[in-house]
């Protein structure tokens, strides 16, 4: 597994916060009580702010999240915006989590509006790659691949040497 510079690890927890962020209204419109997701994205950006890592609290948010995401399994747009939201906390553990907020941020825009998911998550794609520091962009951004299908998104996370 790579290893990252915590400056490095922190800037990719703030960028994964961001990409989980932008779609945590699929989950909310949803499941408007239902406050997990934007917790952990909350703690997330609260250890990206302060450097206090509380291995309870951002393991807590994280499952807490992705429990959100079971909750949700009849509707993927919700599901998978809080999936994005479990992993972008657990990039305060393991950095390589951050590829899976912004994996999961993109599912979650094709599932939103499938009629719509090429255009939609190519803007997405482009949105995210435009806002990590160059020195990771290229390593990011070529593990999350999007591929066209029968008129649809198809997204995956390559992972392998280095992951």
């Amino acid at each position: 597994m790579k290893k990252y510079s915590k400056q490095d690890q922190m800037l990719m927890a703030a960028w994964a916060a961001d990409c989980a962020g932008r779609v945590l209204p699929l989950f909310e419109a949803a499941y408007p009580g239902d406050d997990r997701p934007r917790s952990a994205i909350e703690v997330c950006r609260t250890w990206v702010r302060t450097g206090v890592f509380r291995m309870a609290e951002i393991r807590g948010a994280s499952l807490a999240a992705h429990a959100a995401a079971r909750d949700a399994k009849g509707n993927d747009a919700a599901h998978f915006a809080a999936r994005a939201a479990g992993q972008a906390v657990a990039t305060a553990h393991v950095p390589q989590h951050a590829y899976g907020g912004a994996y999961y941020a993109l599912k979650a825009v094709a599932a939103a509006d499938p009629a719509n998911a090429v255009a939609s998550v190519a803007a997405e794609r482009d949105w995210q790659a435009e806002r990590l520091p160059e020195g990771l962009r290229e390593e990011i951004m070529e593990r999350i691949v999007v591929l066209e299908r029968g008129g649809g998104v198809s997204v995956k996370l390559r992972k392998g040497e280095g992951f």
